[in-house]
């Protein structure tokens, strides 16, 4: 070792000094990556999404959720799947706030847009979320038909999906309404 001042340091050259380089470019990238990681993600997925439309009702969950079935059955629209983490934590002995996913469609939608673009299938249904909230009432929160099939450029698929943006606000609005 070579003395420097009176302390003792450790060798600089020799086949160490590669491989104290290389860890250290590693370390830096690693704490660059790192340190940029949250606002990465936040670039890649944008909250909310584009056509986001978030309600706040009056209603608890429970009438909140009935009156979106109601309303989608008064628009001649069709109830295709729910699901509710809630409830199946419920079945569980858990309890968390009321949510649920209810997917929405209607088959001369679906051949319309299967018409103008296959790939476009994977967006059906369109889908409400209706969560609780802790003061008790419930939101109403689902993207517009026209924002989800913006991304496929048909102008067909847009056609339909202006259609179903109605659709979708008058059932929002129905839903919603005190």
């Amino acid at each position: 070792m070579r003395s420097f001042a009176g302390f003792n340091s450790p060798p600089l050259e020799g086949p160490t000094m590669p491989l104290r380089l290389l860890t250290l470019i590693i370390a830096l990238f690693s704490l660059t990556l790192t340190s940029h990681a949250p606002a990465l993600a936040a670039d890649a997925n944008p909250w909310p999404h584009p056509g986001t439309r978030s309600i706040e009702s009056e209603h608890d969950f429970k009438t909140l959720w009935s009156r979106l079935e109601a309303a989608v059955g008064a628009n001649k629209m069709g109830i295709v799947t729910r699901a509710s983490a809630s409830a199946g934590a419920a079945n569980r002995g858990v309890k968390i706030p009321g949510n649920l996913v209810i997917g929405v469609y209607r088959n001369d939608f679906a051949v319309r847009m299967l018409k103008a673009s296959v790939p476009a299938g994977i967006e059906a249904p369109l889908r409400y979320y209706v969560t609780e909230n802790a003061d008790g009432t419930a939101t109403l929160t689902y993207r517009t038909p026209s924002a989800v099939f913006a991304p496929y450029k048909s102008a067909p698929l847009d056609e339909m999906a202006r259609e179903l943006d109605a659709i979708f606000d008058r059932i929002a609005a129905q839903a919603t309404k005190n």
